[in-house]
């Protein structure tokens, strides 16, 4: 969520006064009920269980800071902190890009298990993910956010639309512009579309 505007626009105002007001006990209930899908969320991102780790800590941290007295719950607490989950990947995935310091798989995790794929298979799907997350990271924050909520969530349009108080006009024409600019990226990166 990089800077402090970006932290700010992550929190629906909702979410934002619920956050405010919430307690320990209950950012730890929330937490128990939506750590899982949200490391789930993070590592579809980022392809690193480390990293994944880190945008949930991040995620909750920031709800903590920003936490007072009075409930954190209801229908689109969710869909907000998969949201958020996917705007801190996005966001440790640009620093990183920006720094040069780290590549994006040195510390991975384990991929999910395919018993039927061999070896030269896996590596290609590893492979190809590692180009699809390095040409994510040059779309712009929206576009990368509805793509990993579409792609990698696997939200429908309409539920993108209503969690992104966007029209579902919108959020298709996004999705064609990211997946057309994708494919150029995609075209130009070392070991790119074949």
């Amino acid at each position: 969520m990089g800077d402090d505007g970006g932290k700010e626009r992550a929190l629906s105002p909702a979410a934002q006064s619920a956050a405010r007001s919430a307690s320990p006990a209950q950012l730890e209930m929330v937490f128990q009920e939506h750590a899982r899908s949200m490391l789930r969320t993070a590592f579809r991102v980022t392809g690193s269980l480390a990293d994944a780790e880190d945008v949930l800590q991040t995620v909750f941290v920031r709800l903590a800071a920003r936490s007072g007295g009075t409930e954190l719950a209801g229908p689109g607490i969710g869909a907000y902190l998969r949201r958020a989950a996917v705007n801190a990947a996005l966001d440790l995935m640009r620093g990183r890009k920006r720094r040069r310091a780290v590549a994006l798989d040195d510390d991975a995790g384990p991929e999910p298990a395919d018993d039927r794929a061999d070896p030269e298979r896996r590596q290609q799907g590893r492979e190809a993910r590692e180009r699809v997350r390095r040409a994510l990271s040059k779309v712009t924050p929206k576009a990368a956010e509805i793509f990993a909520l579409r792609y990698f969530e696997g939200l429908g349009n309409q539920e993108i639309a209503r969690s992104l108080a966007m029209s579902q006009t919108a959020v298709a024409v996004t999705l064609h512009r990211t997946r057309s600019r994708l494919r150029q990226e995609l075209a130009v990166l070392p070991g790119g579309l074949s």
